[in-house]
């Protein structure tokens, strides 16, 4: 059984929004950070987005910054990411990671190392 399972990717035109969900299992999630990444074709994996285990505080890259957001519902093991804005360099697979660290996001919170168990990631395209 895979952990951490990514959901709510697709096809969309350029302003338009979707939200991804991450469904995460058996790995104690209300305890840990999660991260959001995304991978484009010929690019290195670009962390996106980290939310404590509380959801009280978040990280947000800048170049998606005032655009997406991330929340958590621990009653659901369930984490998301409602992205708005969408712009054709936001295409890319977008995967979530638990943290290694309990509580807050990651010091490195953009490095992958930073992380555990990964999903295997949804497709995201933004595209007229």
């Amino acid at each position: 059984q895979v952990p951490v399972v990514e959901s709510g990717g697709g096809l969309v035109q350029p302003g338009g929004s979707l939200r991804l969900s991450c469904a995460v299992s058996g790995i104690a999630f209300n305890a840990y950070a999660i991260g959001w990444f995304r991978q484009a074709p010929g690019k290195e994996r670009e962390g996106v987005s980290c939310i404590s285990s509380a959801g009280v505080s978040t990280y947000y890259a800048e170049s998606i910054k005032g655009r997406f957001t991330m929340s958590r519902d621990n009653a659901r093991n369930t984490v998301y990411l409602q992205m708005n804005s969408l712009k054709p360099e936001d295409t890319a697979v977008y995967y979530c990671a638990r943290a290694r660290t309990r509580l807050s996001c990651p010091a490195y919170v953009s490095n992958s190392g930073s992380y555990d168990y990964w999903g295997q990631g949804t497709q995201v395209t933004v595209s007229s």
